[in-house]
């Protein structure tokens, strides 16, 4: 069929067809059919068998209105109108969407003030269509909003499209054009520019789909002019020649041109990027959000009598988050919370408190449920902490009444608090007398002939504010006394010295991965074909000048051992990975050769690439966990193409960054 037939059948314009089939195409990716496309002739699509395009007819046919739901319809409404460019037919609409033309009447009203709020203008005319009216910055924010409301990080880094279960995210996906994102990233990274550095991950997201959104409107044809762009659009005018050394990579990488507007746009992405790199900063300096933060964990506190004013890693989260949810909110940006259903399960009371809390803040903004969600997880994490007190604490009772009410109590607080060990119950005359390194705390109802920190008083009932000054008294005074008989808080002591150990594994986990990358060299292989022994004799030669090994013969024959236990060659690929820890082996070590010629391996594997990755014997906790993140990174396909093709550098910039990532998140 011509464009012009498929036009006049489906009421819209032959533009409107060639645009449709681009999608169209991509989306027969798997479905064992293909379109064809002639100039002169038209169309055609042909399947790899009758079978296959019978099968595809029928998915076609299945299509009912409930295919969509009524949020996914309106936002595939919108990309369509917003991606066009042009009038779109009611019918046409109505027939994409497989609903009628009333149901795309209703959903255009509701889309309307949304528009509205976006500076765009929702054009509805007999005999003309539906457009939407505004200049091309404000159409590729709109997009930009779009995408960043409905995609995941997840969407935008994974391996391929989602598939027709998951239309908003295909389609979002395909406006943004996803391969175009990942390309952008490696020229924004190549710039090397130290503020990126200090972007959120949810601004570099936004600036990438941003940049991804400008570059896939360039090639529709929808263009940025001078007029488009406000007088006082340059600044950051000094770094113009940056800028524009950065729209040549894009255009060597995707080959085509950055017009001056467009490269002034990019300045404007890039100064907001820039803006937003401080934002936790200046959130942090603001004394209105400072002040609506410490306003908000007081009611919590007071509705949960919790000392969550004590924690100040809740205050710094708070106070960085709600600044950036006030601003989401303000511009009708929709919050979304995949956790929201488990955190109103899990934390059904704390919710509620939250809610209330948020209410009574008269904010004058409405706050919706996900994002009541995310602040009850900032309280829950807090809640975690105070009561995590580090280790097991020993405690002794002293109570009045006898027996019954320090058995009440004991229960109590095991239940209440299982981190407390309660060693028994004791008189006020022994609690006074007894060496303090045999227990940590001393829980009384009663007073006692003791100074204030060397007890709390509380009442058999446990009650929530008994639970209060208890945690309080534990972070305070549990323990107290150094060597000298002078008040010290011991678990402080303890903390800082764990703190100390912890910086000084740290920095012996960073040494170690800087001394493997330093190291690393990927090496070409002249070897015979078939001889693996032989392979590896020349493997080891290469690095026999790092002074990595005390016997080479040895480390060769524990490396054919183990390949004699089970193949190495990593699935689906030609890349091997010899591994093993010797005493013969001084020093952890890795190296990557390419073979001139494929040697065989067990279960009639061949091998075109091997990863040599050697350890002593005993090895270090820290060099340890490296080596086995670096084994876990293989799993990546990225990763695996690198090794057989890519340049070195590529390589260690991959595996740094794997490992950056894994040092920075490590527990």
């Amino acid at each position: 069929m011509t464009a012009a037939e498929i036009a006049a059948e489906t009421r819209v314009s032959v533009r409107t067809v060639h645009r449709e089939m681009e999608e169209i195409e991509r989306n027969l990716a798997g479905t064992g059919a293909f379109l064809h496309r002639k100039a002169g002739t038209g169309f055609r699509l042909e399947g790899e068998s009758s079978e296959q395009t019978e099968l595809l007819k029928q998915r076609l046919l299945k299509g009912k209105p409930a295919d969509y739901s009524g949020e996914e319809r309106k936002i595939l409404l919108l990309c369509s109108l917003l991606e066009a460019g042009e009038p779109i037919k009611l019918f046409g609409l109505a027939h994409s969407l497989k609903v009628n033309t009333s149901t795309i009447r209703h959903d255009l009203d509701e889309l309307e003030p949304i528009l509205k709020r976006l500076s765009l203008i929702l054009i509805r005319r007999r005999g003309y269509g539906v457009d939407i009216e505004g200049e091309e910055p404000v159409l590729r924010k709109a997009i930009c909003r779009l995408a960043e409301e409905y995609l995941d990080y997840s969407d935008l880094v994974g391996d391929g499209y989602h598939d027709a279960n998951e239309p908003v995210t295909s389609r979002l996906l395909s406006m943004i054009d996803k391969p175009v994102l990942l390309d952008v990233e490696r020229s924004l990274w190549a710039m090397n520019w130290s503020w990126t550095e200090g972007l959120s991950e949810a601004a570099y997201t936004s600036l990438l789909i941003a940049l991804s959104v400008t570059v896939n409107r360039i090639r529709r044809g929808h263009l940025i002019t001078e007029a488009h762009l406000p007088e006082t659009a340059d600044p950051i005018s000094s770094d113009w020649n940056e800028v524009t050394s950065f729209a040549h990579r894009l255009e060597e990488g995707l080959g085509l041109t950055f017009a001056k507007a467009e490269i002034q746009y990019i300045v404007t992405l890039l100064a907001a990027a820039r803006d937003e790199a401080d934002v936790g900063e200046q959130a942090h300096a603001d004394v209105v959000m400072v002040e609506l933060t410490s306003r908000l964990i007081a009611k919590v506190q007071q509705h949960t009598e919790i000392p969550y004013v004590e924690d100040r890693t809740l205050r710094i989260g708070l106070v960085e988050h709600i600044g950036a949810a006030m601003r989401r909110i303000r511009e009708g940006t929709r919050i979304r919370n995949p956790l929201l259903s488990p955190i109103r399960k899990d934390y059904e009371e704390l919710f509620a408190i939250v809610r209330q809390a948020v209410d009574e803040l008269r904010l004058g903004v409405e706050i919706p449920d996900e994002e009541i969600g995310f602040l009850v997880m900032h309280f829950g994490a807090s809640g975690e902490r105070l009561n995590q007190l580090g280790h097991q604490l020993r405690a002794i009772l002293v109570c009045s009444s006898g027996l019954s009410s320090s058995r009440l109590l004991a229960i109590r607080l095991n239940k209440e608090m299982p981190q407390i060990e309660v060693l028994g119950n004791v008189s006020w005359y022994e609690a006074a007398r007894m060496p303090e390194d045999e227990y940590d705390l001393i829980i009384s109802t009663i007073d006692l002939p003791l100074p204030k920190h060397r007890y709390v008083r509380l009442s058999p009932l446990l009650s929530a504010e008994d639970k209060a000054a208890l945690l309080q008294h534990i972070q305070n005074h549990a323990g107290m006394r150094n060597a000298e008989g002078e008040p010290v808080n011991r678990r402080t002591t303890e903390r800082k010295a764990v703190a100390l150990e912890q910086l000084r594994l740290q920095a012996a986990l960073m040494n170690e991965i800087v001394s493997l990358l330093d190291h690393f060299h990927v090496y070409p292989l002249d070897n015979e074909r078939g001889d693996l022994d032989r392979t590896l004799d020349c493997a080891l030669d290469r690095i026999s000048q790092q002074e990595a090994m005390a016997d080479q013969a040895k480390v060769k024959q524990r490396l054919l051992d183990r390949e004699r236990m089970g193949t190495q060659l990593i699935p689906d690929t030609a890349l091997a990975l010899f591994h093993t820890r010797s005493q013969s082996i001084l020093k952890p070590l890795i190296a990557l050769y390419r073979l001139a010629e494929a040697v065989p391996l067990e279960d009639g594997a061949e091998a075109k690439v091997i990863l040599l990755m050697l350890a002593p014997k005993q090895l270090p906790k820290e060099s340890l966990e490296v080596l086995s993140e670096i084994s876990a990174m293989l799993l990546s396909t990225q990763l695996i193409e690198l090794m057989e093709q890519g340049e070195e550098r590529e390589i260690r910039s991959y595996l740094a960054e794997g490992l950056q990532h894994y040092y920075n998140h490590r527990p």
